[in-house]
């Protein structure tokens, strides 16, 4: 396999293909649309031949593409929002009803800037699982329970991240899990101007 040095799938599939010569990659299906002048591509891939082609497992990796992050107004922050939001419903209502749990993970070391994306996002969250918990009729009905951790990172706790994951997933049982973390990319275009949901 190649040493890609990127995360994004997008990257990884034109890395291959430039590398090999080739126009296609077997196992792999691309499709890009615009929505509101923002690029969504999806890296969809379908079989073993892809898994190895470009390192990732077999699944859909969305990519939105926003152009100049720079002058970004409060407006166009809510349209990348709602677009974001329009990705995520379809994965996470394919998996779980409206009403399960969902634990939010945050990765990162907040004290590195470039690895601080998912601990600056869980403050961010609306967490409910607590409310329903204990006052839930402060709450309507169909509230989705949702708890948020940032677990740090194994240099500042010593554990390993997922051994922690593991201990609070067997404690509070959420039905799906939502990590959140930065990546690398190949394109100085796309930093801090990317994201890369992927199922």
């Amino acid at each position: 396999m190649f040493n890609f040095r990127t995360d994004m799938a997008i990257e990884r599939n034109d890395i291959y293909k430039q590398r090999n010569n080739i126009q296609e990659i077997d196992g792999i299906e691309v499709k890009e649309e615009t929505k509101q002048n923002i690029k969504i591509s999806r890296v969809m891939v379908k079989n073993e031949n892809g898994e190895k082609a470009i390192g990732k497992p077999q699944g859909i990796y969305t990519t939105i593409d926003i152009d100049k992050m720079k002058a970004i107004t409060d407006e166009r922050i809510e349209v990348i929002a709602n677009i974001v939001g329009d990705e995520l419903r379809p994965i996470i209502g394919k998996h779980i009803t409206e009403i399960e749990d969902i634990l939010v993970v945050g990765l990162g070391n907040i004290y590195v800037t470039p690895d601080a994306l998912g601990p600056k996002v869980v403050p961010e969250i609306e967490v409910t699982r607590h409310i329903l918990q204990y006052l839930p009729k402060l709450m309507p009905e169909d509230t989705r329970p949702v708890s948020a951790i940032s677990p740090g990172v194994l240099g500042i706790t010593g554990i390993e991240t997922m051994e922690i994951l593991k201990g609070i997933v067997d404690n509070i049982k959420p039905k799906m899990l939502i990590v959140i973390d930065a990546l690398a990319t190949k394109n100085i275009e796309r930093i801090s101007s990317s994201i890369q949901i992927a199922d």
